[in-house]
């Protein structure tokens, strides 16, 4: 196992994504994307590492996911030195998160599915937001870890 899974819940302080604001779309979809998140694995994680380009070209191939191209790299790159055993001490719930999220983006037939002109990548924007917002503060720490490595 490349990883150790861990109680969500323990795991890390994640932000809470819901409020009395939030519309009914966006409860559902956030309940939906928690539910699935718990149920990452291993073969998840491998199947994520083998679509890395197919994923990274449909980011940059929307116009409205254009601006996300970048924070999906860096998600791959988290989840190829976690899975290397250079960066450590990540919680489960990030690496799911960062998996399912990725995933999402990758899956044409979804909640929305993409071929429809307009609002196809609606949900996967959605999906790929809530779940950065999870793990902001863990990306942060990644990053701030990445720049101490290049200045060694």
């Amino acid at each position: 196992m490349f990883f150790n899974k861990k109680n969500k819940n323990t795991s890390q302080e994640k932000a809470n994504p819901t409020s009395e604001n939030k519309s009914f779309f966006e409860d559902k979809v956030n309940d939906t994307f928690e539910d699935e998140v718990v149920k990452i694995d291993d073969d998840d994680i491998e199947v994520l590492l083998d679509n890395e380009e197919a994923v990274e070209k449909k980011l940059s191939g929307v116009n409205s996911l254009t601006k996300y191209l970048e924070i999906g790299k860096i998600m791959f790159g988290m989840v190829k030195d976690i899975k290397r055993g250079a960066y450590t001490n990540v919680p489960w719930f990030t690496i799911a998160t960062i998996v399912m999220s990725l995933l999402y983006v990758l899956n044409p037939m979804d909640l929305v599915p993409d071929f429809i002109p307009g609002i196809g990548y609606l949900d996967d924007l959605a999906i790929f937001s809530i779940g950065i917002g999870w793990i902001e503060s863990d990306i942060h720490k990644y990053l701030d870890w990445k720049i101490e490595q290049t200045n060694l």
